[in-house]
C-alpha cells in the first residue's frame, strides 16, 4: 500500500539547457623574493590571495621582486592575485631551486609548485602566470610545466640577454604554446634608489594582461596596448610601422615579443613559442585553454545523471548556445557541438561513456596589413560635367 495515494502528486522533471559560465581568466599569480616582506602576510612557500595589489605591496618589503612586481601589476590593473614568495638563497643557483621548488617533508608542495595548490587554497585558479627579474631558463622552463597543468599561459623574459641576436638564440630553447618570450625590459623611475631602473617587463605584462581580459577580451592579444608606468626601454629597438626588416620585425618573426615607444610604450609581438603552428598565437593558445575549462566545468551538473538522449541533448544545446554568445560578442569566429554517433557505440554507452564533440575558430589577430595603392584617371572623366554643373 506504500503506493497507493488518493490526491494529487508533482515530481519536479528538470531537464532542459543550462547556462554556462565562462571561466575566471584575469587571475594573476607570480612567484616573488622578499627576506623583509611581513612574513604573516606573506608566508613562504604559501599561495596568498590579494585583491588588492597596490596595498599589498605595503607589506612586500624592499628586498626581492615582490614590491616592484605588485606595483608593475598595480600601474596597469587591479587583478585577483595569487603569489608566492620564497626565500632569497646564498646564491643565484639556490634562488633558482627556491623558486622551481618541490614537496617539504609533509608533502606541501613548494616555490611554483605551490600554485598547483592555489585553487584549494584560495578557491582560485590563477591563470596568466610570471616569475618577475628572476626567470632564467632552468626557471622558464618549469614554469611552462605548471602552465600546463593549470591550463595556464606565462610570460617569461629573454633572461641575460644583452642583444637582439641573443634573444632571438634564447628563443630556441623552449617549444611550450604557454609561454610569451620578451625582450628586453622597460626604464622607470624608482622611488628607494631615487633613480631610473629597470623596470621588469614580464611583470607589467602579467597586469596588462589582466586589464585587457577585463576590458577587451582574452581574444585579444598583448601587442599594440599602452603600458602604464614606464620611461623607456631597457636596449635599443629599431622598428617603423611600414619599414621591412627592422628590429622588431626580425624579433617577433623568432616568435620573440620586443619593446616599442610609438604613442607611448608598448608590448610588440602576438606569438608564442609553440612548436605546433595552430598556436602561434598568444590568443590561440588562450581561447583553447579557456573553451577546454568552460565547457568541461558546465557538465558537472550532467555527471552521474541517467544517460537519457535528452540529457545527451541538453548538453550539447548549452554549449551550442555558450559558443552563439561567444561568437557575438567576437570572442571567437564560430563554434558548433554534436554527437558524433560513430564514436559512441553501444558498448561505449553500456560503459557509462559518452563522447561529445566540438570545434571552434579562434579570432585571428591582424598581424600583416598590406594596402593596394593605385594611381588612376577614371575620376577625371566626369571632370568636365563636374565644372560646368
Amino acid at each position: 500500500m506504500s503506493d497507493y495515494h488518493h490526491g494529487a502528486r508533482v515530481l519536479e522533471i528538470n531537464e532542459g539547457t543550462r547556462v554556462i559560465s565562462t571561466i575566471s581568466t584575469a587571475i594573476v599569480g607570480m612567484v616573488c623574493t622578499s627576506d623583509d616582506a611581513d612574513a604573516t602576510a606573506f608566508p613562504l612557500n604559501t599561495p596568498v590571495l590579494i585583491t588588492d595589489v597596490r596595498a599589498a605591496a605595503g607589506k612586500a618589503g624592499k628586498k626581492g621582486t615582490l614590491a616592484a612586481s605588485l606595483l608593475a601589476i598595480a600601474e596597469q590593473s587591479r587583478p585577483v592575485t595569487i603569489v608566492v614568495r620564497v626565500a632569497t638563497g646564498k646564491d643565484e643557483a639556490e634562488t633558482t631551486s627556491n623558486i622551481i621548488g618541490g614537496a617539504d617533508e609533509n608533502g606541501r608542495y613548494t616555490g611554483m609548485k605551490a600554485l598547483l595548490d592555489a585553487q584549494s587554497v584560495t578557491g582560485v585558479r590563477p591563470r596568466i602566470l610570471g616569475v618577475p627579474g628572476l626567470d632564467n631558463q632552468e626557471v622558464s622552463t618549469a614554469l611552462a610545466s605548471i602552465c600546463q597543468q593549470l591550463r595556464a599561459f606565462a610570460y617569461i623574459s629573454a633572461y641575460g640577454c644583452k642583444t637582439l641576436s641573443e634573444a632571438i638564440l634564447y628563443r630556441d630553447n623552449f617549444s611550450q604554446r604557454e609561454l610569451m618570450l620578451i625582450w628586453p625590459d622597460f626604464l622607470s623611475w624608482n622611488t628607494t634608489a631615487n633613480s631610473t631602473d629597470i623596470a621588469y617587463a614580464t611583470a607589467r605584462a602579467l597586469g596588462l594582461r589582466a586589464k585587457i581580459d577585463t576590458d577587451t577580451g582574452w581574444h585579444k592579444t598583448l601587442s599594440n596596448v599602452g603600458v602604464n608606468g614606464v620611461t623607456g626601454i631597457s636596449a635599443s629597438v629599431y622598428w617603423d610601422l611600414q619599414t621591412v626588416g627592422t628590429d622588431a620585425d626580425l624579433l617577433n618573426q623568432a616568435c620573440v615579443t620586443t619593446l616599442v615607444r610609438k604613442d607611448g610604450f608598448k608590448f610588440w609581438g602576438s606569438r608564442t613559442c609553440s612548436d605546433d603552428p595552430l598556436f602561434a598565437f598568444e590568443n590561440y593558445t588562450r581561447t583553447a585553454q579557456i573553451l577546454a575549462d568552460t565547457m568541461a566545468e558546465a557538465q558537472l551538473w550532467a555527471i552521474d545523471r541517467p544517460m537519457h538522449p535528452t540529457l545527451v541533448k541538453d548538453m550539447i544545446g548549452s554549449i551550442n548556445a555558450k559558443f552563439r554568445e561567444m561568437k557575438s560578442a567576437g570572442l571567437i569566429i564560430d563554434g558548433a557541438c554534436w554527437y558524433d554517433d560513430s564514436a559512441n557505440d553501444k558498448d561505449t554507452l553500456k560503459a557509462g561513456k559518452l563522447f561529445i564533440d566540438y570545434d571552434y575558430t579562434p579570432v585571428p589577430p591582424l598581424e600583416d596589413l598590406t594596402l593596394r595603392q593605385r594611381i588612376t584617371d577614371k575620376y577625371l572623366v566626369n571632370f568636365a560635367a563636374a565644372v560646368n554643373s
